[in-house]
């Protein structure tokens, strides 16, 4: 029963935690088809990287010095990617390939030191960088400086509701779609939706674009935008629960189409778990550990507004979307590795991909405040904290709301398999109930504050 690693000497619960941590941080293939693709390819990687270096190191003219910054930005990028490739872990997921999963924690790597490098700059640093990567930023402006929010709420026409139907909102349906995908529970996602718009109301006093009416808040975006967007999600869910994963390799089918079929494929889930966040005999860790998953999703999604607000950038602009884009991809990983710490008695600590993302949001955080203190000067302390409690309101009750028919929190994550998605549908509109009311008795003081 013991293990003997250098002059260490491990016992066997240290070897299990081990290997336990090492297949939720670290999946590996089991079935590998096609063995090429699998296979280690260092040598061959490592010269077809020496090459094209000495290539876009003596081959391209230098005369350029925005160029030359340009390129050797891009190449310290591929490099470190390529890096990525043979070092970092797999992560939580094998499909389409695990190299691909390296690459996108290698991106987040990344994007955490270059945070950590723009806290260490001043505004006018920063500026010039924006001005650098696009110079028609010097001219943008923010949505608050050149829309009116909240206005005439009572005059309410086709016309004006239609014109609310934009890629805005559609893209504000499919991330619903996608965060249902990630969540798997009703009853965490209409929290998240409805604890979302009362977020928009306490931080109305800094941010002027999160003004609506009272029926685009309540009907175009909880109950279409967000609804609809949290019912795709748990369909394709259901779909996926009930689907019976049996891989064939792409060597034994014979056909051209089934082939093509068979490839196409490799870009779905190679099987599917079933999850629940909390159930009556859930420990108050584990509730808290729900509050902080709810505070650092509400946190991520106010970094989106205060980013573009405080350097002043267009929702439409590359910055903008490529950040909510790469942040969706980190995403899936870190809520698979959160998952898997709070509900598997084994797992002692969180994966990589979840530490990083973690960092990221608190980075970013603090990015927004250095160099938005005039903005964070008007902050109306009481706000924040009826936000946080709020917050904490709505974890408990869905505590309180979970189904009495569930396993113990002390099975494993491969014991814990049972989502049941119709009572979740019941608990959210309890949920949804609870929150409306309380919704409507805050109006009044914050749109009169704004």
């Amino acid at each position: 029963g013991i293990s003997c690693v250098g002059s260490h000497t491990l016992s066997k619960d240290d070897v299990n935690y081990r290997m336990h941590f090492r297949m939720i941080n670290e999946q590996q293939v089991e079935d590998i088809t096609i063995e090429f693709f699998y296979r280690p390819h260092t040598i061959t990687l490592l010269t077809c990287t020496v090459l094209s270096l000495m290539y876009f190191a003596f081959a391209r003219d230098d005369g350029n010095p925005d160029s030359n910054l340009w390129v050797g930005l891009i190449l310290v990028i591929s490099f470190f990617l390529v890096i990525s490739v043979l070092a970092f872990p797999n992560g939580p997921f094998t499909r389409p390939h695990p190299a691909i999963w390296r690459i996108v924690f290698g991106l987040s790597v990344l994007y955490f030191l270059f945070l950590v490098l723009v806290i260490f700059l001043n505004w006018k640093q920063v500026k010039q960088l924006m001005f650098w990567l696009d110079p028609n930023l010097r001219y943008a402006k923010r949505e608050a400086d050149v829309m009116d929010y909240a206005v005439n709420c009572h005059v309410i026409t086709w016309e004006r509701i239609l014109s609310h139907f934009d890629i805005f909102a559609f893209s504000h349906f499919w991330g619903w779609g996608m965060k249902a995908l990630l969540i798997r529970s009703y009853g965490l996602c209409w929290t998240i939706s409805i604890t979302w718009e009362l977020t928009e109301l306490f931080f109305m006093h800094l941010l002027p674009n999160f003004a609506e009416c009272w029926w685009d808040q309540v009907i175009l975006d909880i109950l279409l935008c967000n609804g609809g967007g949290i019912w795709l999600g748990m369909t394709v869910c259901r779909f996926l629960e009930m689907r019976t994963y049996h891989w064939a390799s792409i060597k034994d089918i014979h056909t051209t189409t089934g082939k093509i079929k068979r490839a196409a494929l490799q870009f779905t889930p190679a099987s599917w778990t079933y999850v629940r966040w909390l159930d009556p005999k859930s420990s108050l860790q584990r509730v808290m550990g729900v509050y902080l998953f709810m505070i650092i999703w509400q946190l991520t999604e106010l970094n989106t507004f205060f980013l573009k607000h405080i350097f002043v950038f267009p929702a439409s602009h590359a910055l903008s979307w490529c950040r909510i884009l790469f942040v969706g991809i980190i995403t899936a990983p870190t809520v698979r590795q959160y998952y898997a710490y709070l509900t598997d008695t084994q797992c002692k600590r969180v994966g990589t991909q979840c530490w990083v993302f973690g960092a990221v949001a608190f980075l970013e955080a603090l990015v927004c405040i250095k160099f938005g203190q005039d903005l964070f000067s008007k902050t109306q302390i009481l706000y924040v904290i009826l936000w946080l409690l709020c917050l904490c309101l709505q974890t408990y009750k869905k505590h309180q709301q979970s189904d009495s028919k569930t396993f113990s929190i002390d099975c494993s994550l491969s014991e814990c398999e049972d989502s049941n998605y119709p009572e979740y549908a019941e608990h959210a509109s309890e949920v949804f109930k609870g929150t409306v009311l309380l919704f409507f008795t805050l109006i009044p003081p914050l749109h009169k504050k704004a």
